[in-house]
C-alpha cells in the first residue's frame, strides 16, 4: 500500500477562532460532527479532509498534525519505535471508521498513521 496523506488536523487554541479564520482565508467548509463534540470537520473542496481541535492540556504546543496511511497500524508503530522513533499513541480503534496511532521521529515530529475499516 502506499502511505497517502489520509488526514490532518490542526491543534488550536480557540476552536471557534479558528473556524472562523481558515474558513475566511481558504474558502473551507467547517462543519461540527453531531458524533465527534469539539472535533470540527474541515472539507477543503479538494484532497484529504481534516479536522480541528483544541490543543489538550499537556501537550506542547500548536500544530498541524498529518495521518499517513498503512496497512497495519500496531506493525507500522513497531517499525517506527525500532527504527529509533518514540510512541506516542498506540493504535485507537474508531468504531466504523478505522484506527490509528502516533510515534514521534528521531527529532521528536510526531507522525500520525491510519488504517481505514474494511
Amino acid at each position: 500500500m502506499p502511505n497517502p496523506i489520509m488526514h490532518w488536523e490542526l491543534l488550536v487554541g480557540d476552536l471557534d477562532k479558528a473556524k472562523k479564520f481558515y474558513a475566511g482565508v481558504f474558502d473551507w467548509k467547517v462543519e461540527d460532527a453531531a458524533d465527534l463534540a469539539g472535533y470540527p470537520m474541515v472539507d477543503p473542496g479538494d484532497g484529504p479532509r481534516g479536522a480541528m481541535m483544541a490543543k489538550p492540556e499537556g501537550v506542547p504546543g500548536f500544530s498541524l498534525n498529518v495521518y499517513f496511511g498503512v496497512d497495519d497500524v500496531e506493525q507500522t508503530l513497531a517499525r517506527a519505535v525500532g527504527a529509533g522513533g518514540t510512541l506516542l499513541v498506540p493504535e485507537t480503534a474508531i468504531p466504523g471508521v478505522g484506527s490509528w496511532g502516533m510515534f514521534a521521529d528521531p527529532d521528536g515530529i510526531p507522525i500520525g498513521i491510519f488504517h481505514p475499516a474494511r
